[in-house]
């Protein structure tokens, strides 16, 4: 709830996710606190960015001259102001900006930080919080701004202590103006020296000027007074780094131009910088980061590579410069063909940014592709941080499957590391025909399946997918190299065809003979009715007396789950119930089948099989008081 007053504004609470945030900032030290500097100088570029783009298209918003980001040190008062003339922010726009976290995917923020201050510091700028890193220098911070085209302008306040004010302001020009008073142990940054280092580490390749107005003494004649006065002088290079050759171009360099372009506190697992000319001219700086960026699983999948037409900023939101399967890349695209006022609406289907995205796409997989070969380590890091969407590719790019399946890179039951579709085919047994795999959420569980046991003693390899993505390209790719993809979770086995690894005679084991074996199977079907869509016995099955699997032609269980909790699909399909002849309770059963009376005898017991087969798949039970029931009795005759 806001509360209004009519001379101090309307005050308003954080959201519950900065409060915690902002005492964190406000209670704690960071030996790296510079970084808030950082963070403002970039917005304050972000905010001129914008303004420049919205400008194409009316001339009017344009009424502060050139575009400038001016910090002032006032050491008397303790102040260090922060000022850029861009697109500014309204009423509504503080709020949205400065009060709640907004970006999506944020809902758990605060559990993720650990204490450590370096790990942090880096979540901050991953969830695009970064302002509020002026609360560990500040302990009362003003921003005062006025949106481009408004005549209005807005001031919020806060000391970052639960609360802050949002009131009416006077300003005379669009942009925005942030006033931290610092803490004692902070004055630092109101040193020239010190904030002449702070930028040029940080904020040099911005470019916008940087101008820095700090006092300067004299010292007077004999008799006189010393001189103070205002000095101003830009700072930063403000040359667009992406314009440099690329040998011109530092790691350093490299590293903070990623961090600001992509808000993150992270470096760069690697980095494509290059030039096209010809047909087409344009510029590349892209990165691949080393974290997962927060909104990577957002549904919106939105490309996050900010694209220049002649150095002029259009977008950061285009979904035509990179497909979206590799909207984990961050960095510029700056192209010489575009017109300058192109609209947002004008990029879909433009053809010359379409030649281009097909041009860089082209290339980003053709880098990754010689790295999967050259650099097996690097290339495991990154598909293991972005692989999971990297593989929306084989489902939605026809034109690029082929090349996307074979770099993809897979758990398996072969390892702990990560290994290709060719790499597994040259392993595959003698009889082995197919690429067998299981499918689900937690690749943990998916190693303690029952159906992996008899793939495990006869040592064939089966693939653990466990990104959600698995069971749709599979939809769409059901082959590779000739070999058929096949789920151990449906259908038959085909074990009996493999050439086992084991020297044991498999023939000589204890099984329910064939007979008895027919006769428990027609009490279980008797007993389970539609429950189950048939019983049948496997060799799928070692040390588990039974488990449940969908027929050849069903759909995949673990597929069926997915749809199912996105509300597309009402009814489950019946699963067949397999069971295993060697297994010692299996075998009690087939005994007690065989007796008068059986049917009654061992309804509680097939229905139990039946929930302990539901139960290892991780569905729930139809009926979890029945079942407690049934298993309640087994217990106290089996203690009789």
């Amino acid at each position: 709830m806001a509360d209004q007053d009519l001379n101090n504004g309307e005050k308003l609470g954080f959201e519950a996710e900065v409060s915690r945030l902002l005492h964190m900032m406000v209670h704690s030290v960071y030996s790296d606190r510079e970084i808030f500097l950082r963070e403002l100088i970039s917005n304050a570029s972000d905010a001129c960015d914008k303004l420049r783009y919205e400008a194409q298209s009316d001339a009017a918003l344009m009424s502060g001259g050139d575009f400038s980001i001016d910090l002032t040190a006032d050491k008397n008062e303790k102040r260090l102001i922060i000022a850029d003339n861009g697109i500014g922010m309204n009423r509504d726009d503080l709020i949205a900006n400065l009060g709640t976290i907004a970006r999506s995917g944020t809902a758990g923020f605060m559990d993720k930080l650990t204490g450590d201050s370096k790990q942090d510091v880096q979540l901050i700028g991953q969830f695009g919080v970064g302002f509020y890193s002026v609360f560990m220098v500040a302990d009362h911070v003003t921003v005062t701004s006025r949106k481009a085209g408004d005549t209005a302008a807005w001031t919020w306040e806060s000391t970052g202590e639960g609360s802050y004010t949002v009131k009416e302001a006077e300003k005379t020009e669009a942009g925005t103006e942030i006033t931290l008073t610092l803490k004692e142990d902070a004055v630092e940054f109101l040193d020239k020296y010190r904030l002449n280092q702070v930028i040029k580490t940080y904020s040099d390749h911005i470019a916008i000027p940087i101008n820095l107005t700090t006092e300067e003494t004299t010292p007077g004649a004999e008799g006189e007074d010393d001189k103070v006065e205002l000095v101003t002088e830009t700072v930063n290079e403000g040359q667009a780094i992406w314009t440099r050759s690329k040998g011109d171009v530092t790691d350093e360099q490299h590293e903070e131009f990623y961090r600001h372009v992509s808000h993150a506190f992270d470096s760069p697992a690697h980095t494509m910088h290059y030039r096209v000319e010809g047909m087409q001219a344009y510029s590349v700086l892209m990165y691949i980061p080393t974290n997962q960026p927060q909104d990577l699983f957002d549904p919106a999948r939105k490309n996050r590579v900010k694209l220049y037409v002649k150095r002029v900023y259009i977008t950061d939101d285009s979904q035509d410069i990179l497909p979206s399967y590799l909207r984990f890349m961050r960095g510029v695209v700056d192209s010489e063909d575009l017109p300058l006022n192109v609209s947002r609406e004008m990029l879909q289907n433009n053809p010359t940014l379409k030649r281009m995205s097909g041009a860089i796409t082209k290339k980003v997989l053709g880098e990754l592709d010689k790295m999967s070969e050259k650099d097996a380590e690097k290339f495991e890091t990154i598909w293991s941080a972005f692989g999971a969407v990297i593989k929306e590719g084989i489902y939605e790019d026809f034109e690029r499957r082929d090349q996307i399946i074979k770099m993809a890179r897979f758990k398996s039951t072969h390892s702990e590391s990560l290994t290709s579709l060719d790499a597994y085919i040259d392993r595959m047994k003698e009889g082995q025909e197919s690429l067998y795999y299981i499918s689900g959420a937690d690749v943990n569980a998916l190693k303690k399946s029952p159906q992996l046991e008899g793939f495990k003693k006869k040592g064939v390899e089966v693939l653990l997918l466990e990104d959600a993505v698995d069971d749709f390209w599979l939809q769409m790719m059901p082959q590779y190299e000739g070999k058929t993809f096949k789920s151990i979770t449906k259908g038959g086995s085909d074990l009996a065809d493999i050439k086992s690894d084991s020297t044991d005679d498999e023939t000589s084991e204890d099984k329910v003979p064939e007979g008895d074996l027919t006769t428990l199977i027609t009490c279980i079907k008797e007993v389970l009715g539609d429950k189950v869509g048939d019983v049948k016995t496997t060799d799928r099955l070692v040390g588990t007396a039974a488990c449940l699997v969908a027929d050849e032609n069903a759909m995949d269980m673990h597929m069926e789950r997915l749809l199912k909790a996105h509300n597309q699909l009402e009814d489950s399909q019946k699963k067949n119930l397999e069971i295993n002849p060697s297994h010692d309770l299996i075998k009690k059963l087939a005994d007690k089948a065989k007796e008068s009376g059986a049917l009654e005898t061992l309804a509680d017991p097939i229905l139990l099989l039946l929930d302990q087969a539901t139960i290892l798949e991780g569905d729930p039970l139809d009926d979890p008081s029945a079942f407690a029931k049934r298993l309640s009795t087994s217990m106290a005759n089996g203690l009789v």
